[in-house]
């Protein structure tokens, strides 16, 4: 792949070069050697973009370039804040829309390293979104990446920076982003599942048996996590700590193959937590073999030091430590690196060297690669999924989670992976671990995750059993999310991440930045999780809200809401606020279970009151070896006509079962009648219910390569029910009898509910009361 910037998009002269990458995004380079970088660095990746239209004016004193977007003028000396000077065309804003070089500016956040030992908000990176329309990336320190994907430092001290000039196309900015760094890759399909992790000392046993309690609960996981403690922990003290280790504890795991293979057959993938810092020394099972092939003293019992600067020494690393347990059945390695940032290449932070050489080596077999580990710097999200790092169990840390996740979008890293229900101290709290489930369940991963204190393990069976039921439906709803996630990920691969802050979406809406913890979930839906403990006399918890323009229903209650507004919500434990808007489509799986296959049973919800497209993009269950093989389904809704079409898949049809059964929910209708035609034929076998917020359809099991049409030919609008729901409020709320009495008469006199809110402002209710009562009465 040729990397080069075309000739045609470049301006330059003996100490400076200009490259004109796209009309907004311009790459300045100053060196006074006047030889520049073209190869791929440890953030760039390309800046072969086709050429924009730019202008260049040369003056005695100035050179003046302008693109359609920006007005750029330069002295042709070294960059400075009064020689360079970028300007954003057009009606952006009436000041603050000029970029004078090394001047800081105001940007929406990126993410950090890591989460350790944090208990509520930390400080984040720079990003690359601003309300100001213009961030810089400054490259000038990073390494260069070699055509063998080595890595050596830059040999001239040169300037390099990256100005982005995107205004508040910041879905814009992302894509061009991507183009130049590098896009997310595709993750295997079972990471989207449930995992399970904890730092225990597991047993073969013991891990068997927590496998069977989940499974007696039909609770479906993925991914099998394995803390430290899979290898030996407890050593000589000669050798040092036994925190990096690669040797299977065998008085914990007799036979790992026979292990790893149980685990296989149960549909688990596994992966293994190593904390490579310390090296290989003598005790490990390895050592010998290793320390030949790299010369090393082993009679001596020489420790073969961890160099991440040693090509030598990462062949073996593979070679001794990795492959063979990868070939007993490890699928991917969790790299849990904490130590410093240095290493005998200045500059070369390990941590990126292990995800970078660890996601390269778990590709060399052809399957889609994975690596787990923390972020470091941009162009990390090249290096899927990341560890966010050990949280403390509070409800600031839970509080943080989302503003946090969301954020990491504006550097282009989508696949964060947090401790759910926290890692370490903090208390129990069962409300706070079943709001951290729930968030989990909305993130890009769901891992659970917890230390080895003997209390607070996320066993779902460790809680009463109202937060238990509770937990294991929001864990089976994960799995019956995975036809949604897994299109998400395949759009994540070309451009948009599964998680995005609000003002993607609305950049010119200002609530769009006041609501931190609210963000888009994929396409077709927003989520506003809740943070913060419940109301104590309502048992409701309450987060607020904003609602842009148009019809929203939430997938959980089927509450319709008007939007372009700010409201309050409140959820019992049961639920959180997901809205989705008028027109959205969101395919399940009917199934829910550890498989990987192509569900035969698919539930689709359907939000009634505008038109609606969605495409659902299924592949390969197996991750033995990736073929790019993908079918597509198109769904589509005309709204006006109340006509819902599955067209015919597209693509690889081996991929899908023979035949599906589908089951349409459709939100905000109560429909009495329907025409259902498959590939020109009418069919009358099919069964129609209806609740109080849907109706449901489910059709009999239809050959994959039919299309299918349905038609609503009776049908009536729903409206909340408002005194329903209003009732279930004052029912359950710890107050007064007869004020309940009070307020639900006040309601029920009243032909339309919201005449009266002024009744019922004059009797001085607790905030929080009123509230409530207000988001149904005026939800619609």
């Amino acid at each position: 792949m040729n990397i080069k910037t075309k000739k045609a998009a470049i301006i330059q002269g003996d100490k400076y070069r200009i490259s004109i990458l796209t009309s907004q995004l311009i790459r300045f380079e100053y060196s006074e050697s006047g030889i520049f970088e073209d190869r791929a660095t440890q953030a760039i990746v390309n800046r072969n973009f086709e050429v924009p239209e730019f202008n260049v004016i040369n003056k005695e004193n100035e050179m003046i370039i302008t693109t359609k977007d920006l007005l750029i003028r330069y002295d042709r000396k070294k960059f400075s804040s009064y020689g360079l000077s970028i300007k954003l065309l057009g009606n952006f804003c009436n000041h603050g829309d000029t970029w004078f070089y090394s001047m800081d500016y105001l940007d929406l956040k990126g993410t950090t390293k890591t989460l350790d030992r944090a208990n509520g908000e930390v400080p984040l990176s720079k990003g690359l979104i601003s309300k100001n329309g213009f961030t810089v990336y400054d490259d000038s320190k990073s390494l260069i990446i070699t055509d063998d994907q080595w890595f050596e430092p830059r040999t001239q001290n040169s300037i390099d920076i990256y100005f982005f000039g995107y205004g508040r196309d910041y879905k814009k900015c992302l894509l061009d982003f991507y183009k130049l760094t590098g896009n997310t890759p595709l993750l295997p399909k079972f990471a989207l599942g449930n995992w399970w992790s904890r730092y225990y000392k597991y047993t073969e046993e013991s891990y068997k048996k927590l496998i069977e309690n989940f499974e007696k609960r039909g609770i479906p996981i993925s991914v099998a996590v394995l803390d430290m403690d899979w290898h030996l922990t407890e050593i000589d003290p000669k050798y040092g700590s036994g925190w990096t280790g690669y040797t299977w504890n065998k008085e914990f795991f007799p036979s790992p193959k026979r292990f790893l293979n149980w685990l296989h057959e149960k549909g688990f993938k596994v992966t293994l937590n190593v904390h490579p810092a310390s090296g290989v020394r003598a005790f490990e099972d390895d050592y010998i073999p290793m320390a030949k092939e790299l010369k090393i003293d082993y009679e001596k019992e020489e420790p073969i030091e961890f160099d991440i600067t040693n090509k030598k020494f990462i062949k073996a690393y593979f070679k001794f430590l990795h492959h063979p347990k990868e070939e007993e059945g490890v699928d991917f390695w969790w790299i849990d690196w904490q130590q410093q940032t240095h290493s005998k290449i200045e500059g070369l932070d390990p941590l990126w060297a292990l995800n970078h050489l660890h996601y390269l080596d778990n590709a060399r077999t052809g399957k889609i690669p994975l690596t787990f580990s923390r972020y470091s710097g941009i162009g990390s999200h090249r290096y899927p999924i990341g560890f966010s790092g050990d949280t403390i169990i509070t409800w600031e840390s839970l509080d943080f989670q989302p503003y946090f996740t969301a954020t990491a979008s504006n550097v282009g890293y989508g696949w964060w992976s947090h401790d759910i229900g926290g890692h370490m101290r903090g208390y129990r709290d069962e409300e706070l671990q079943l709001r951290w489930l729930q968030l989990g369940v909305f993130s890009p991963i769901n891992r659970l995750h917890s230390s080895n204190n003997e209390f607070c393990g996320k066993e779902v069976w460790n809680y009463s059993e109202e937060i238990e039921n509770k937990m294991t439906s929001f864990l089976k709803l994960r799995h019956k999310l995975i036809p949604y996630l897994h299109t998400m990920n395949k759009l994540a691969s070309e451009g948009r991440p599964l998680i995005l802050p609000m003002y993607y979406e609305y950049p010119w809406e200002e609530n769009a930045y006041n609501v931190k913890n609210q963000y888009f979930f994929g396409t077709e839906c927003f989520v506003a999780p809740i943070t913060s403990p419940s109301d104590k006399k309502l048992k409701l918890g309450k987060v607020n809200v904003w609602l842009p323009k148009g019809v929203w229903f939430d997938i959980f209650t089927g509450i319709k809401y008007l939007g372009n507004r700010k409201i309050s919500m409140f959820r019992d434990l049961s639920s959180i606020p997901v809205l989705a808007k008028e027109g959205s489509i969101i395919p399940l799986s009917g199934e829910v279970t550890n498989s990987l296959k192509n569900p035969k049973d698919l539930t689709v919800l359907l939000f009634d009151g505008k038109d609606g497209e969605f495409t659902l993009w299924e592949d390969f269950e197996e991750n033995k070896k990736y073929t790019n093989s993908w079918c597509s389904t198109k769904f589509l809704y005309n709204s006006a006509l109340k006509k819902f079409t599955i067209s015919k898949p597209q693509g690889d049809l081996n991929i899908l079962p023979e035949k599906r059964r589908i089951k349409l929910e459709i939100y905000g209708l109560n429909i009495s009648n329907i025409k259902v035609i498959i590939d020109e034929q009418i069919i009358k076998n099919f069964e129609i219910s209806n609740l109080k917020n849907k109706s449901i359809i489910l059709l009999p099991e239809i050959d994959i390569k039919n299309s299918i049409i349905i038609e609503f030919t009776k049908y009536s609008i729903i409206e909340n029910d408002i005194l329903e729901k209003v009732y279930h409020i004052l029912n359950v709320a710890e107050i007064e009898y007869s004020l309940k009495t009070q307020i639900f008469e006040i309601i029920k006199k009243y032909s339309l509910p919201k005449e009266a809110l002024s009744e019922l402002i004059s009797l001085n209710l607790d905030n929080n009361l009123l509230d409530s009562l207000s988001e149904i009465i005026l939800s619609y």
